[in-house]
């Protein structure tokens, strides 16, 4: 009969920190398998040293290559390709021979360890089991007695390899966070702490619970001296102390998009603007988008008082908060960051920064919802009458109609605006043939997200309200029924020869 085969995690470096399953697993073995560099030294092997015995057969696994260039035709992953295959190709002859093999993992074996490509070549085959061990991550926590995440809080674990950009990204989206293998990519995770405003935060962790084990500030560490069993934590935001501004600083504004509905619809660097806020300002439904985080204030106001709300926000800042003013779709298209950069604009909050970043507006989504109706040159209008007269609605209507181009329509009714609709639909048929593709859609991204295509001659303004935008296709635009017998809308790229 075949043998059995275990993978054994032994926890972050301190033998005593295995646990006891691993210790009777490396007991009931016949073969003790272990992964190292060339030179030869296992630090699993370390860990475990104290439970092994003479009559132990010992199947060092030794890796061709770590970070060395190789002359392999498949490159780096073709050679370690080949020496998972051999390695896992030795074990399979102790398992058929009805030896059980326990192959050691620092930390756990499932967890960025070399054990799952045997696990992966093997488990199939033969009796298995994997034996969980303390992680680093955990073992870095627990060394920093800070707690890692509580409550609702998200913590992303991230590999120090991944591109600088992406690591940014990501460090700037979530509440707490580890990222494991430095050594060679400490610069470049350093880098991307201080771009996503995190590196005040950070703390480093070297070879928790090992001897040498070093706890730091990150931004002191010398890149010089971190090896690869290291990790950069961010830890909990719960019970963090606001920075306390010194006298007469000034903190800063940032307005943010949230897109046309809930979480799915935000970029990074927004989720890093609200998360890093002191004070979130906004209308009340668009504030009820953002998670709620211990030491916020939130400040919720009704959806026409975007002056007021301006300047509040900058007092704010004035006083050293650090500030999101929380907007629908895109802040800069019939949204907040307008009222703010023209309040910004007044003498007294000349000194006060403001940044505007970018959100998912709803014209994109409602496009993107049918098919591809802004595939070529479009205007972007609101309907509503109550910043700007309605002749001067119904002029701009005629010469973006009158220039064929596709009309993206915000604001198009409400419970007080009924009429608009209709007018504008009696504007656009004069340009535009009976039959012309209108996208009428409603709350997209939301629980009562509608999305129609209908001709222009029927658009219907009972069904339109403050949360419809409609899309009203050119001369060019085409609707086709596809094989699912779904209709997808879209505009070509190329525009006849006149």
């Amino acid at each position: 009969m075949s043998g059995k085969l275990y993978g054994v995690g032994l926890g972050p470096g301190d033998p005593s920190l295995m646990t006891v399953r691993a210790v009777d697993a490396i007991g009931e073995a016949d073969v003790i398998a272990y992964h190292s560099a060339r030179h030869g030294r296992s630090i699993a092997r370390s860990i475990a040293e104290r439970h092994l015995r003479a009559d132990h057969v010992e199947e060092r696994l030794v890796y061709p290559l770590t970070v060395e260039t190789t002359d392999h035709p498949g490159g780096y992953q073709g050679a370690m390709d080949d020496f998972y295959a051999e390695a896992s190709a030795r074990l399979a002859a102790h398992l058929d021979a009805g030896r059980t093999v326990a192959v050691l993992a620092e930390g756990d074996p499932l967890f960025y360890g070399s054990y799952m490509h045997m696990h992966k070549r093997l488990a199939d085959r033969y009796d298995t089991e994997v034996i969980p061990g303390v992680t680093s991550v955990s073992a870095a926590a627990a060394r920093l007695g800070t707690p890692l995440v509580e409550g609702e809080e998200v913590l992303t674990i991230l590999p120090g390899t991944l591109p600088e950009e992406e690591l940014t990204a990501r460090l700037a989206s979530t509440d707490s966070a580890v990222v494991m293998k430095l050594g060679r990519t400490f610069t470049k995770v350093r880098r991307a702490l201080e771009g996503s405003g995190r590196l005040d935060e950070a703390r480093y962790v070297e070879r928790a619970t090992m001897p040498g084990e070093r706890l730091a500030e990150l931004a002191d560490v010398e890149a010089e001296s971190v090896p690869y069993f290291s990790v950069a934590v961010l830890p909990s935001r719960v019970d963090a102390a606001p920075p306390v501004p010194e006298p007469g600083a000034v903190g800063e504004v940032v307005v943010v998009g949230t897109g046309p509905a809930g979480p799915l619809w935000l970029t990074p660097e927004t989720r890093g603007a609200l998360a890093a806020a002191d004070d979130l300002v906004g209308y009340t439904t668009y504030l009820d988008r953002v998670p709620v985080r211990a030491g916020q204030r939130r400040h919720g106001s009704d959806n026409k008082v975007e002056a007021e709300r301006a300047e509040f926000a900058l007092g704010l800042a004035r006083r050293g908060r650090r500030v999101a003013v929380v907007s629908g779709g895109d802040p800069g298209v019939f949204a907040m960051a307008t009222a703010v950069l023209e309040a910004a604009s007044a003498e007294e909050h000349a000194d006060v920064p403001v940044r505007v970043l970018p959100g998912v507006t709803a014209a994109n989504a409602a496009a993107a919802r049918a098919g591809a109706p802004l595939g070529h040159d479009y205007a972007a209008l609101s309907l509503s009458d109550r910043l700007k007269p309605w002749e001067v609605i119904a002029e701009r209507l005629r010469a973006a109609a009158g220039a064929d181009l596709v009309l993206a329509l915000y604001n198009p009714g409400s419970g007080s605006r009924t009429w608009q609709v209709g007018k504008a639909r009696e504007l656009l048929l004069e340009h535009r043939a009976p039959d012309t593709p209108v996208v009428v859609a409603r709350d997209v991204g939301g629980s009562g997200e509608r999305v129609r295509i209908v001709r222009l001659a029927e658009l219907d303004p009972a069904e339109v309200d403050m949360r419809t935008i409609l899309l009203v296709g050119s001369s060019q635009t085409r609707v086709v029924r596809r094989g699912d017998g779904e209709e997808v809308v879209w505009t070509p790229r190329r525009y006849p020869e006149t």
